[in-house]
């Protein structure tokens, strides 16, 4: 990055001096890759043409490098406060600055206490307003019993409600039944307020795990069977017609198979309101990495056949996934070990590299997938969640981008992780992009390939009315 000040007059809208100038770029939108300049005031863009010519505090050669919306990572768990030895803020964020992130939503229920009034929810934005790197929203919980916390939870700025519909896996995070996913759902309705569930049906996920604990099974691929799509489709058929019946606005996370797709898709077309995401690892990873990596392969839902994977990427192409979530959930390397692969703590730690692993799965087919690739992970995020100037390289919104260049084939290795435990399964594979520089209302956080000691500190996101 260079900073000095352009010899040509100004040919833009504006006469004032830009604070930074972004030329030769390849700029990635939801309609497709052009190349493209674009110029930042003040935080904000406020031009953007084949070419601008005008004076500048600093330009930013972005010649040969494409040029991205920053990503909008809308489920995390950095597990602050409470759990910071597990990830935290600071270290989340920075690890989602070097993967091209821009902006997190933080799920409420691995800090401890979890979100589930106000008053945590203010504690949380306090901590993160010191310590993240990049914006940041937070999540609400919706559990039993805290009904009449909702609407305080609306008004300090929650992006929205999760709920579980199996055993979370944390005790002060209990799961939703029937009966109290709809009162949720009627009361989030009346306060306009969206909910993501966590769609797995706790009572055949139950029967099926003590059906394999029964026999003696304990492996990786016992784990599998006891997370069958079967699961995963009976509560999304639930939360669909709850959904339905209540009128309440529906965001179902972390979908991992076709069969859940299609429910979502059918159920857009009788009229609700719903969205759904999936995770980079369902789409990079398929049923047989638990049994080749490990603990840092499972997750809940769990990975699918090859067959589904690769029928998650038709759907994709499709338009049928709405948005992309890393569903970064570490955990400390002691929490990853047991012979038992049923008390292994599942989660994924991807918040690094699972964005840059998509775009180097589909970089033959850049024209078509990139595009698409930068409306799951950006536009669409912040249109659903109503996160008012984000998402979008565009005139008035927020210059939130990401630099790629396409480099020397490398090796991921743990060294290069910014997360508290060098936990993930893409080590090992091999990507020949790097993101070299990652933008946050115009101030760079990451700059060749390190991160900016005078970074600027995240704002707190609360969803426009």
């Amino acid at each position: 990055m260079k900073s000095r000040r352009s010899k040509v007059k100004s040919r833009a809208v504006r006469r004032e001096q830009l604070d930074l100038l972004v030329q030769g770029g390849l700029v990635v939108t939801p309609k497709g890759i052009e190349r493209a300049d674009f110029g930042v005031q003040a935080g904000r863009v406020v031009i953007v043409a084949p070419t601008v010519e005008a004076p500048s505090r600093t330009i930013l050669d972005a010649t040969g490098a494409y040029v991205f919306p920053g990503v909008i990572d809308a489920h995390v768990h950095f597990n602050e406060p409470g759990r910071a030895g597990w990830e935290g803020l600071a270290t989340g964020s920075a690890a989602l600055a070097a993967g091209g992130g821009t902006c997190f939503c933080d799920m409420p229920l691995n800090s401890e206490p979890p979100v589930l009034d106000a008053r945590r929810l203010r504690e949380k934005r306090r901590l993160a307003e010191r310590k993240s790197r990049t914006d940041f929203g937070l999540w609400g919980g919706l559990v039993p019993g805290n009904l009449d916390q909702l609407e305080s939870l609306r008004d300090a700025g929650a992006i929205g409600l999760k709920a579980f519909m199996s055993d979370s896996g944390i005790a002060s995070f209990p799961r939703v039944d029937r009966a109290a996913l709809r009162a949720g759902m009627k009361r989030a309705a009346r306060l306009d307020m969206l909910v993501a569930v966590h769609a797995e049906d706790d009572a055949l996920a139950a029967e099926f795990t003590r059906r394999q604990r029964a026999s003696g099974q304990t492996s990786a691929a016992a784990y599998l069977r006891s997370r069958p799509p079967e699961v995963e489709c009976t509560a999304i058929r639930e939360a669909l017609e709850l959904s339905g019946e209540t009128g309440c606005a529906l965001h179902i996370v972390h979908v991992s198979t076709p069969e859940g797709l299609a429910l979502v898709v059918a159920a857009k077309r009788r009229g609700v309101d719903v969205t759904a995401e999936t995770c980079p690892h369902y789409l990079l990873l398929n049923a047989s990495a638990p049994a080749k990596l490990g603990a840092v392969a499972k997750c809940a839902p769990p990975l699918r056949s090859e067959t589904r994977r690769r029928q998650l990427w038709t759907a994709f192409r499709a338009g049928q996934i709405d948005t992309l979530g890393s569903d970064h959930s570490p955990a400390p390397p002691a929490l990853k070990r047991s012979e038992n692969y049923f008390e292994l703590w599942g989660g994924i730690a991807g918040v690094q590299h699972g964005f840059e692993l998509l775009l180097e799965a589909t970089r033959s087919t850049a024209a078509k997938d990139w595009p698409r690739l930068a409306a799951c992970a950006s536009s669409a995020v912040a249109a659903r969640f109503r996160l008012p100037h984000k998402g979008r390289l565009a005139a008035g919104f927020d210059a939130d981008f990401f630099l790629v260049r396409i480099a020397r084939e490398r090796t991921l290795r743990a060294a290069e992780l910014l997360t508290r435990h060098p936990l993930s399964p893409y080590l090992g594979r091999t990507s020949a992009l790097q993101i070299t520089h990652t933008f946050v209302r115009g101030r760079a956080v990451w700059a060749d390939g390190r991160l900016t000691p005078r970074a600027p500190r995240g704002h707190f996101l609360a969803p426009s009315p």
